[in-house]
C-alpha cells in the first residue's frame, strides 16, 4: 500500500553554473558521471529500486539532453499502467515570472501534477546528487514519527556546513532550528536536500503565501516553527557533485579502493539507449600492445594504445601511441593523438587534442582561473564539448577552452596557467 501512496518529484532544473563548460550545453542532471552513467540516473535508480512507481522531473535549464535521456522512463522501468514518468517544464509565457523562482515555486507550479496523482505522501528529491537510499526506511520513519515533514540529513565536517542546510535537534530527532547555509555553524547535521512531505500538509503550505518560493530559506524554517519536523539519519556515500572538484573527486572515488561508492553493486541503471551512438552496439575496450592502463574505468569502445593512469574513460575515447592520461576524466568520443600528455583534465565530449599537446603543464596548482576562480582552483583544466587543441600546444593549469574552440583562438599555442581560450564569461 505504502509504495502507491507516495509521488516522487525530482528537481532537476537547477542551472549548477559551478560546474562551467560542462553546463553549457546540458542541464547538471544530464552531466554524465562515472564513464557510463548522466548524474540523474543515481536518483532515478534509487526510486526504481525502492519499488516507487510515479515520478514526476521539474526541468528548466537546458532540458531538451535531460528530456531525450529519460525518454519515456523504460530505462529505470518507469513504463506501464500503473507507473510512469512524466517531464514537468515550467509553465512558460510571455512573462520571466512564468519560470521558476525556486525550489518551491516549482512544485506550487506542479500542483496540478500532485493532485492528479493522489498520494499519502510526497518524496522530494535532487537530481544532481551522488548516492544510494532505499527510500522504503525513510518513509516508514516518517510515517512512524507522524510527522509532517521529515529530512534526510547526515553528518558532514562543520568546515563544510556553510554549503548546506543545517539542523539542530533534540533527542527525539526532532529538528527545533535551522541555518540556511551558515557562515558559523552550531552543528554538523547538513540536509541531503531529501524530504518527506505529507502531501495535504505541503499543499497547504504552497497555497499559505507564493512570495515563499524556496525549501531551504522559506519552508522549512516556517514548518519547524509548527514542531513537526524530523531528521533521518543517513550514513553512507553520498555527493553534492554541484562543483568541479567534487565533481572530479567523486569521479575519482570510482576507481579508488574503499571509497564508498558503487554503481553497479547499487544498481544505478545508465540508459544506454538514449546515447548518441548505443553504448551496447560499441565494441569492447581494444587495449594494444604497449599499452598500459592502472587503477582507471575504460568503457566499451575505447582503444588504448598508450597511458591511462587513475582517469575515467567514457565510451569511444581513442588515446594514441605514447600519449599519457592521469588523473582526468574523459567524456566520450574523445581523441588524444599520439605522444600527448594530459594531467588533471577534465575533457566534454568529442575533444580532439593534437599530437603532442600538454594539457596540465607547470607545477602551480593553486592559482585560480582569472575568469573563474571560483570554479577552478586545484589544478583542473577543463575543455569544452567538441573542442580542438592543436598539435604541439601547451597549456596550463587551472585552465578552461571553450567549446568548439579551434587553432585560431590559440595565442602562440600556449595558454598559461590561470588562462581561459575562447568566449568565457566572467563571474
Amino acid at each position: 500500500m505504502r509504495k502507491e501512496n507516495t509521488l516522487v518529484l525530482i528537481l532537476a532544473g537547477g542551472v549548477g553554473s559551478r560546474l562551467n563548460n560542462l553546463v553549457q550545453s546540458r542541464a547538471k542532471p544530464a552531466v554524465p558521471f562515472g564513464g557510463i552513467y548522466r548524474i540523474i540516473d543515481f536518483s532515478l535508480s534509487n526510486v526504481m529500486n525502492s519499488g516507487l512507481t510515479q515520478v514526476g522531473v521539474l526541468t528548466q535549464y537546458k532540458p531538451l539532453s535531460l528530456m531525450r535521456h529519460i525518454g519515456t522512463g523504460e530505462a529505470w522501468d518507469f513504463t506501464g499502467r500503473s507507473r510512469g514518468v512524466k517531464i514537468l517544464p515550467p509553465r512558460t509565457g510571455a512573462k520571466d515570472s512564468d519560470w521558476y523562482k525556486g525550489t518551491a515555486d516549482a512544485v506550487r507550479q506542479n500542483m496540478d501534477f500532485i493532485k492528479a496523482h493522489p498520494s499519502k505522501e510526497i518524496l522530494l528529491l535532487s537530481g544532481d546528487h551522488i548516492y544510494r537510499m532505499d527510500f522504503d526506511y525513510m518513509i516508514n520513519f516518517h510515517r512512524q514519527k507522524q510527522a509532517d515533514v521529515t529530512i534526510g540529513m547526515m553528518v558532514v565536517p562543520k568546515s563544510q556546513i556553510h554549503q548546506f542546510g543545517a539542523g539542530i535537534t533534540n533527542d527525539e530527532g526532532r529538528i527545533i532550528e535551522w541555518e540556511e547555509k551558515p557562515k558559523e555553524p552550531r552543528t554538523n547535521l547538513a540536509s541531503m536536500g531529501i524530504y518527506v512531505f505529507d502531501t495535504e500538509y505541503l499543499l497547504g503550505m504552497l497555497m499559505e503565501n507564493r512570495d515563499e518560493i524556496d525549501f531551504g530559506m522559506h519552508l522549512i524554517p516556517r514548518a519547524i516553527e509548527r514542531n513537526n519536523v524530523f531528521a533521518y539519519p543517513f550514513h553512507g556515500y553520498w555527493r553534492d557533485v554541484g562543483t568541479i572538484q567534487a565533481y572530479w573527486e567523486s569521479n575519482m572515488d570510482i576507481i579508488r579502493e574503499n571509497s564508498g561508492i558503487a554503481p553497479e553493486d547499487w544498481g544505478i541503471r545508465p540508459n544506454v539507449e538514449a546515447a548518441v551512438t548505443n553504448i551496447a552496439d560499441r565494441p569492447p575496450a581494444r587495449f594494444a600492445a604497449g599499452s598500459s592502463v592502472k587503477n582507471s574505468m575504460i568503457s566499451a569502445g575505447c582503444v588504448v594504445e598508450g597511458e591511462v593512469v587513475n582517469s575515467v574513460l567514457s565510451p569511444g575515447v581513442r588515446i594514441g601511441p605514447g600519449a599519457s592520461v592521469r588523473d582526468s576524466i574523459l567524456f566520450h568520443d574523445c581523441i588524444i593523438d599520439k605522444g600527448a600528455t594530459l594531467d588533471l583534465a577534465i575533457l566534454d565530449k568529442r575533444v580532439r587534442v593534437g599530437a603532442g599537446v600538454i594539457i596540465g603543464h607547470g607545477n602551480d596548482k593553486t592559482m585560480p582561473n582569472r575568469d573563474h576562480p571560483k570554479h577552478l582552483y586545484t589544478g583542473i583544466t577543463l575543455v569544452g564539448k567538441e573542442a580542438e587543441v592543436p598539435a604541439n600546444s601547451v597549456i596550463g593549469r587551472n585552465c578552461i577552452i571553450a567549446p568548439q574552440a579551434r587553432s585560431k583562438d590559440y595565442p602562440h599555442f600556449e595558454v598559461k596557467t590561470a588562462e581561459s581560450v575562447g568566449i568565457i564569461e566572467k563571474d
